[in-house]
């Protein structure tokens, strides 16, 4: 069962400013490992970054379809997920469901599974995020 369906689309030049921020700023919202993927090619920085912006907001609105009365604010949310990439490179959206149900007061037993699409132009970057209620 669906819990929660969120899309969301960037402009890339939004982020080529961001490929100049220090590490620190990044980390306010991105992980280590992310900071680091999406800087290590200075020609898809931008792009990476846009991405990943791209899927935590596309994540908080599926979340928020999921939880509609809890108001997690977005920053916080942010830093509870993670992209990742599977053996093949596809990507995965790494949500910290016990903290999440901590800040929350939701019931995620067993925790829900999570869902990513991403892609990007040149000019804009898209994700789409569902939330699935786990068997």
């Amino acid at each position: 069962m669906i819990l929660g369906i969120g899309i969301d689309l960037v402009e890339i030049d939004r982020f080529k400013a961001w490929t100049d921020y220090s590490k620190d700023k990044l980390l306010k919202l991105f992980s280590e490992s992310e900071v680091e993927y999406c800087l290590e090619n200075s020609k898809k920085s931008a792009e990476r970054l846009a991405a990943r912006f791209a899927t935590r907001e596309a994540f908080y609105k599926a979340f928020s379809q999921m939880a509609p009365d809890n108001d997690i604010p977005f920053l916080e949310l942010c830093k509870l997920v993670k992209i990742s990439a599977n053996k093949k490179g596809a990507p995965l959206l790494l949500a910290n469901w016990p903290i999440i149900r901590q800040k929350t007061d939701l019931s995620l037993d067993p925790e829900p599974l999570c869902w990513i699409s991403i892609t990007h132009t040149s000019k804009q970057a898209t994700a789409m995020v569902i939330i699935e209620k786990r068997d």
